[in-house]
């Protein structure tokens, strides 16, 4: 598996060189929008609406890029749809993203 090609992992070994900790780093928006992940580890949503609501859902998933993991989501409010905020944390260590995601979505299953 070659690691060194995804621009994000790059741009994340260059941030953390600077001593800069990228554990809750912002994406700069041109490497947000145009990579896609060499891997979704895990995703969960709750969505018991239709596949049409257009509602935001609670969601959670962890996605690799090159050796760093992105554990993402948005946590459960009051009802189907949530308003919080957005969450994430950047990790090399896959256990520990997943973990997170899991956490925070209440999956609790092994």
């Amino acid at each position: 598996m070659d690691f060194e090609t995804s621009a994000i992992a790059r741009w994340l070994d260059e941030q953390e060189k600077k001593g800069i900790d990228v554990s809750r780093i912002a994406l700069p928006d041109d490497l947000a929008n145009d990579e896609a992940p060499d891997e979704t580890v895990y995703f969960k949503e709750i969505r018991p609406c239709s596949i049409l609501c257009t509602g935001t859902h609670p969601f959670a998933t962890v996605e690799r890029f090159g050796r760093w993991f992105l554990s993402r989501g948005r946590d459960r409010d009051e009802g189907p749809h949530t308003d919080l905020p957005a969450w994430w944390f950047f990790t090399k260590d896959r256990e520990a993203a997943v973990r997170t995601a899991k956490t925070h979505i209440g999956d609790t299953k092994k």
